[in-house]
């Protein structure tokens, strides 16, 4: 009894851990663009992001019951086979979470934990464990359409927005009001991300308690402290701010304007809001991402790096069997070893992890470098390698020039003084 009080708190802890690195993840889908278009400075919008990820993990508990009674059978497995599982998963998780997390790219924490439960279930379980029609239907589907359905919307709200304001063309601060609703939008896409992601944990946890038989499985909606746990750890992740991922959605896919960091904040929300109602547990980075290409798609003129997209879509398509094959290790270790295996997973997890944090202090990114192309003032946006000068620049080389020509007189004029004392 004593062991598995122990398992499932670490598992808890685990969990946990998981839920927090999901926050610093994920900070990106809300306010990597309010960043990249001087509409938020980088402190205000994570702390936003934080308070509106609290709270939106109180406002439903849907998508937690797709983790808890929907993409593993565990009724047809023993709470002291499962625990192990979920263990070995969440490792699976975490892990490919840092890794992302250190190459900066957005990936799926969603797709990563189902991905280590999955793999870990095969192991430790069997196949028949795993209901690949709640597999396929709640998680692979909404994967594959949301992103595509985010970057429709995107381009479409940015052509009616670029259309609607047709006579600021010639005028390059003209759509800076875009700027406020941005602010809006954004925060709406943190508290959507609260409504979505922090359930996700809330469901492991509460799998856990099912299968521990500390929970009854008539009855999967998380406990009260399971929801303020979770709210709390990932608001507190978030807080953390993904500053590497930051920077590529804010920068790295394309040049945003305030015009297109509203339509792409806009298109995620909805998105993300529309999934969580009906229970669907998708990644709310694919749903960012698509978004933020779609904008830049629907902004005349701009340029789409489509290498980083290329790295992104890799990193996608890898999330799921790369977690997978992770939790499967530990699973095995812990099939062939047992408790000892446990130990062994959880002394290879820390190292990792450590190891992998270590790597990234090399080459440190933090608020005050992720956005370098914004000014200091968190107003000014750089969207050119040459951008037009400022009015403040103007003046300034203006009085430059004069003082230039005014020099130049002064010269002409003693070179001809010069001229006719000489004679």
């Amino acid at each position: 009894m004593e062991t598995a009080a122990l398992l499932v708190a670490l598992v808890i802890a685990l969990a946990l851990f998981f839920d927090f690195t999901n926050g610093f993840h994920d900070t990106a889908n809300a306010m990597a663009t309010p960043i990249a278009t001087g509409a938020l400075r980088p402190k205000v919008a994570v702390l936003l992001a934080a308070i509106l990820n609290l709270v939106g993990a109180f406002l439903s508990t849907e998508v937690s019951k797709t983790i808890s009674h929907g993409i593993i059978r565990e009724e047809s497995i023993s709470g002291t086979t499962m625990l192990p599982i979920i263990f070995a998963g969440l490792i699976g998780a975490i892990t490919w979470n840092m890794l992302t997390w250190l190459l900066g790219l957005p990936s799926s924490s969603s797709h990563a934990l189902f991905g280590g439960l999955i793999g870990a279930t095969v192991v430790g379980a069997s196949v028949a464990a795993i209901d690949f029609g709640q597999v396929l239907s709640k998680v692979v589907l909404p994967a594959v359409i949301a992103p595509f359905t985010a970057g429709v919307i995107a381009f479409a709200a940015t052509r009616i927005a670029y259309a609607v304001t047709r006579r600021y063309d010639n005028k390059p601060d003209g759509r800076d009001g875009f700027r406020w609703g941005q602010i809006f939008t954004s925060s709406l896409v943190a508290l959507a991300h609260g409504t979505n992601d922090a359930q996700k944990t809330m469901g492991v946890i509460t799998l856990a308690l099912i299968v521990a038989g500390w929970q009854d499985p008539e009855h999967a909606d998380p406990q009260t402290w399971v929801i303020f746990a979770c709210a709390i750890t990932i608001a507190l992740g978030t807080y953390m701010g993904g500053w590497r991922i930051i920077r590529t959605l804010g920068k790295g896919l394309t040049d945003v304007k305030p015009a297109q960091g509203f339509s792409a904040e806009t298109a995620t929300a909805s998105t993300i809001l529309a999934s969580s109602a009906f229970g669907f547990a998708l990644s709310t980075t694919q749903v960012a991402s698509g978004s933020v290409i779609g904008s830049g798609l629907g902004r005349r003129g701009s340029k789409v790096r489509w290498r980083t997209v290329g790295r992104i879509a890799i990193g996608w398509v890898l999330t799921l069997p790369a977690a997978a094959a992770v939790g499967a290790a530990c699973a095995f270790l812990i099939v062939w070893f047992g408790p000892w295996g446990i130990a062994v997973d959880a002394v290879l997890a820390v190292a990792v992890i450590l190891g992998l944090f270590l790597r990234s202090r090399r080459t440190a990114v933090t608020s005050a470098n992720a956005m370098s192309e914004v000014a200091e003032s968190g107003r000014a946006v750089k969207v050119k390698r040459n951008p037009p000068p400022t009015r403040r620049q103007r003046a300034a080389m203006r009085a430059e020039a004069r003082r230039a020509r005014e020099e130049a007189a002064a010269a002409a004029r003693r070179e001809k003084r010069e001229k006719e004392a000489s004679k």
